[in-house]
């Protein structure tokens, strides 16, 4: 008996170790996932490459806020001192007017899997050459 309780915890164990596993491999997002929503949700807007609308993206991760050249932003995140990093990404994403207020970007990403999966693919795509 003691011996059937053993595996049974054991299995259970193994399940929730595995699960916690995908859990967090899931969260850490999916690049090909976000290439696709990068299109749909952001190209309007912008390019890994060059200024549009919103800044281009090219070298985002690590770079000061409103450093991106030849780019007019506003005011508010010129004066923020916001680096940009997965986390802050993440927050921006979330909730731009939140995180700098009287910044002018009008779009949420509420999905913190799409986020985590945008995320993904702008520190791949946005890498410097």
């Amino acid at each position: 008996m003691a011996s059937r309780m053993t595996f049974h915890f054991q299995a259970g164990l193994a399940l929730a170790l595995l699960a916690a596993g995908c859990a967090s491999a899931h969260a850490a997002g999916d690049a090909v996932r976000g290439q696709a929503l990068y299109q749909v949700r952001c190209a309007a807007c912008h390019s890994i490459d060059y200024n549009g609308t919103g800044p281009a993206h090219k070298g985002v991760f690590g770079r000061a806020a409103a450093k991106a050249p030849g780019y007019d932003y506003s005011a508010a995140l010129k004066a923020s001192a916001i680096v940009w990093t997965a986390a802050n990404l993440d927050k921006w994403l979330r909730n731009p007017e939140k995180l700098v207020p009287g910044q002018k970007m009008g779009f949420m990403v509420p999905s913190a899997q799409e986020r985590a999966d945008l995320i993904a693919y702008l520190k791949i795509a946005s890498a410097a050459p």
